[in-house]
């Protein structure tokens, strides 16, 4: 079944290469407490519990075949994984097996690519309470110039834009401030949104496109990428390229502690309608978001791929989650279990395996995932429906559990 958004199966032959090395297939991070089944070296956390496949919900219904081929984006040498926390990663010579094995194991069967994952991993489900939200990528009309139809801008990064690491953090560096502007040897404050839209940036000519509508403006600084239909016929892709470093804060949440309504009221279709309904408190809504994403145009994704996630690799409609790299390791394999309704499978409750492949400034703690399902509108609404209690169960290789061998049913 296909669905736009949500096709599952990629073409295979740029995936088959020789695992990367250091590429991250293990668990979330922030490890506390021990784990007896491991070897002498990094320790699981203690909110792991090992578990065996049967009592994955829904597991042996999944299209373990389609999660074989998004795992397979990571046997690609040429992939470099962002810098992050890097507890549990396997040796090369494992990795190397490991890759080759999925080759093998990817015949277009799914009980095959099942058999892949039980053999050569081990369940961990994550005991604290869980959560999972939708994103999507956006697709609207833009221009390459400014008109009085096209006035909202969507900037490209400013120079001298970095991200604030602890080895370059100046002493008196606020510690609410991800990212800063380096002149020479100074490090300064970048203007937050609110500076920004009353045209902080306006002299530095940073405008990448132009946008008819504020709030699809915003809603593409929330997904982080988007699909625009130029006024020249043409189709540009943008990603995140930065961000000024400020908090981010959900102005959905912001109007429910405000008894503007519940949770279930802001979906994003929600959020839309409030913002339609109330133009003249809208920019102030927006102000209090302090923080302000920067776009590029992104040209090594194929018009039929997804957008580039924080790996550098085409996302993958149902298949690719985004995480806290605090806390999760990228590439991590993840069980997703959760209450909304499956788009493939109807009627049935989500339940799939997915590579953490992604991140965003709203993604944050130990099981807390951001759930990718495609470009344009029926993406957008599945994306803005989900809002749910979710339960995650991490799978670790083997080769890092001591004797090697797997859970068993």
């Amino acid at each position: 079944m296909t669905r736009r958004g949500w096709t599952m199966r990629p073409p295979l032959a740029p995936l088959l290469a020789v695992f990367l090395t250091g590429a991250v297939l293990t668990a979330p991070l922030s490890f506390a407490g021990a784990a007896t089944a491991m070897q002498p070296g990094p320790h699981l956390p203690e909110h792991f519990q090992e578990i065996s496949f049967a009592r994955l919900p829904d597991w042996q219904q999944d299209d373990h075949s389609a999660a074989l081929v998004s795992f397979l984006r990571f046997c690609d040498p040429a992939v470099t994984l962002p810098a992050g926390p890097q507890f549990l990663r396997p040796q090369p010579d494992d990795l190397t097996r490991l890759c080759s094995a999925a080759r093998i194991a990817y015949d277009g069967s799914t009980a095959s690519a099942r058999q892949f994952f039980e053999s050569r991993f081990t369940p961990f489900r994550i005991t604290e309470p869980g959560f999972v939200t939708g994103y999507y990528e956006p697709e609207v009309a833009a221009s390459r110039h400014r008109t009085k139809t096209f006035s909202v801008p969507l900037h490209k990064k400013p120079a001298g834009l970095e991200p604030v690491l602890e080895e370059t953090r100046p002493g008196n560096w606020p510690a609410h401030l991800s990212h800063g502007r380096r002149t020479g040897e100074t490090l300064s404050e970048l203007p937050d949104r609110g500076a920004i839209m009353d045209g902080a940036l306006d002299d530095e000519q940073l405008e990448l496109v132009w946008l008819a509508d504020p709030v699809d403006a915003y809603f593409i600084h929330v997904q982080g990428s988007a699909r625009l239909r130029m006024t020249d016929g043409t189709v540009m892709r943008v990603g995140y390229a930065g961000k000024t470093g400020h908090p981010y804060t959900g102005i959905g949440r912001l109007l429910v502690t405000r008894g503007e309504g519940t949770p279930e009221d802001f979906t994003m279709a929600g959020l839309r309608a409030w913002l339609a309904d109330h133009p003249d408190r809208r920019d102030d809504l927006f102000r209090e978001n302090r923080s302000y994403v920067f776009f590029r145009e992104v040209t090594e994704a194929g018009p039929d791929q997804g957008p580039v996630g924080a790996t550098g690799l085409p996302l993958v409609a149902g298949r690719s989650l985004a995480i806290d790299p605090e806390h999760f390791a990228y590439g991590a394999l993840v069980f997703v279990a959760s209450g909304f309704e499956d788009p493939l499978r109807p009627g049935k409750d989500f339940a799939r395996l997915v590579v953490a492949d992604d991140t965003g400034s709203a993604i944050r703690g130990r099981a807390r995932g951001d759930l990718f399902t495609g470009s344009g509108d029926t993406a957008g609404q599945i994306a803005g429906a989900i809002r749910h209690k979710a339960e995650f169960t991490v799978l670790v290789p083997n080769s890092m559990l001591s004797g090697g061998t797997a859970a068993t049913d």
